[in-house]
């Protein structure tokens, strides 16, 4: 056979593997993200991740797409840009909440302790409140 003959399997499998490739170069910067994003929702703890990384990211990926109105290059860089920007806002409006909740947690414990402290005991509405 030869090479002319094979043409009916080598376009399609070229388009095949350009589209595969393009594909992991949008969606590849996401996905070790997604762990991330899964544990801390379960865990509730946003310690170990840190909101400079989305920011270098938001920032690098903003210039991207703004040399990109200048200088045109592949699309699926464009997308990959978006999809990042998107995933960092993603990351970042969940890191937020969760420290608010955790810092509004921290701050209950520390008045109900500080209630418990100065009275003896805690006021609760089935108790008598006293003076303290």
């Amino acid at each position: 056979m030869d090479a002319e003959g094979l043409d009916w399997l080598l376009v399609p499998l070229h388009q095949l593997v350009s589209w595969g490739a393009a594909g992991a170069m949008v969606f590849g910067g996401v996905v070790p993200y997604i762990p991330q994003y899964r544990d801390i929702r379960r865990t509730q703890n946003a310690e170990g991740f840190s909101p400079y990384v989305c920011l270098v990211l938001l920032v690098a990926n903003i210039l991207r797409i703004l040399f990109w109105f200048g200088r045109h290059f592949e699309s699926p860089l464009l997308w990959q840009s978006i999809i990042m920007i998107l995933t960092m806002l993603v990351m970042l409006k969940l890191c937020t909440e969760v420290r608010v909740a955790n810092e509004l947690n921290i701050k209950r414990r520390i008045f109900a302790a500080s209630r418990w402290c100065s009275c003896g005991r805690a006021a609760t509405p089935s108790r008598q409140h006293t003076s303290c």
